[in-house]
């Protein structure tokens, strides 16, 4: 078959690599269908990510059928059409009896694309299976579906619940990209007084807006100025740092008011200084978080329902083949416009950004 396979940072190549077999009784072997490139991608062609050794196949979001089951596989069947979760669980650990899945002792956690092969590839092993691919309700269609492997679940748990958002509270968001967005979306699920968004993409911002956020500034204009001008100078009672860069968490410490919380959403590839001498007498809750994708089931039924605006965040789709060019496209997305970029069977066609 073909994938996407990581030869070392700022090298990957889409090759021909063997076909997966299912190693373990609780393994299933998924014919991929649809898949998305991640931030962390990114972050793993950069080098920020070393435990990824050359060879590894990337990925780690996928909608697909079954093909093979393990023999003590009980929750789906070949030709069930599944979800593939970013996040494997062997359901027994401490952790997973705690649904803390991202934290599993027993092999599993963030695995797919990092320590076995991952989801951009014609099929994938995924192990766990009972606990780490969800059956899809017929209704869903698989662009809105693939944004349910890690973006949605990570905005909402690591950011909205992880900040304990409250009706009535003002949110910021820092960074507008895809996983921002949803925080955007899912926030509003706690009708918070008002959401503010900050960037430095016109595009992104106007997209925050879309999805609802009531107010949006340039991150290079002074944004904590608009937070404490909409909050009588008390500041976001929640801030989501959905960015990773140190400059973008202190701007985000500098945002929220006292008593406030700092939910931190983004990769971060570089150390960052946490200014107790200013913050400790703020009595500030900062959090931080690998997601857990216990919502997952939720917000598949939300996204069934029609309450989740998933595919609204889709910008760009190819056919498999031309994930290469795809990758291209999403990591340069301040010259390309790339919120999340999905990519497909022939059926496929790439869909250019909407002119400015």
């Amino acid at each position: 078959m073909k994938a996407c396979v990581f030869h070392g940072p700022g090298q990957s190549a889409w090759e021909d690599v063997p076909d997966p077999d299912v190693k373990d009784p609780t393994d299933v072997v998924v014919r991929v269908d649809t898949v998305t490139i991640c931030g962390t991608d990114l972050h793993i062609l950069k080098g920020d990510v070393p435990e990824v050794s050359p060879g590894t196949v990337l990925g780690h979001e996928a909608v697909g059928e079954i093909v093979e089951i393990g023999a003590d596989v009980r929750t789906v069947q070949p030709g069930d059409r599944v979800l593939v979760s970013c996040i494997t669980a062997c359901g027994r650990c401490r952790f997973c009896r705690e649904a803390a899945y991202g934290q599993c002792l027993g092999g599993g956690g963030w695995i797919l694309g990092r320590h076995v092969d991952g989801t951009q590839a014609e099929y994938v092993r995924v192990p766990f299976a009972d606990l780490s691919v969800h059956p899809l309700p017929a209704g869903v269609a698989n662009e809105d579906a693939v944004l349910l492997a890690d973006v949605f679940p990570t905005a909402y748990e690591v950011g909205v619940l992880n900040g304990r958002l409250r009706p009535g509270d003002t949110v910021a968001v820092v960074g507008a990209g895809p996983v921002g967005l949803a925080a955007i979306a899912t926030a509003h699920l706690f009708a918070p007084e008002r959401i503010i968004a900050v960037d430095v993409a016109p595009a992104r911002l106007e997209a925050a807006r879309e999805l609802g956020a009531e107010a949006v500034a340039d991150a290079r204009e002074a944004p904590e100025q608009l937070v404490a001008d909409l909050t009588g100078g008390l500041g976001a009672d929640v801030v989501v740092e959905a960015v990773g860069l140190p400059e973008t968490f202190e701007m985000c410490t500098r945002m929220v008011r006292p008593g406030g919380r700092v939910a931190n959403v983004g990769v971060h590839g570089r150390p960052v200084t946490l200014h107790l001498e200013e913050l400790w007498i703020r009595d500030l809750t900062i959090t931080t978080g690998l997601v857990d994708t216990r919502c997952t089931p939720t917000l598949l039924r939300m996204a069934a329902a029609g309450r989740l605006p998933t595919s609204r965040l889709v910008t760009h789709t190819f056919p498999l083949e031309r994930i290469e060019e795809a990758y291209e496209v999403f990591g340069h997305a301040a010259e390309t416009g790339a919120l999340k970029v999905v990519l497909g069977g022939p059926r496929h066609e790439v869909v250019p950004v909407p002119a400015a």
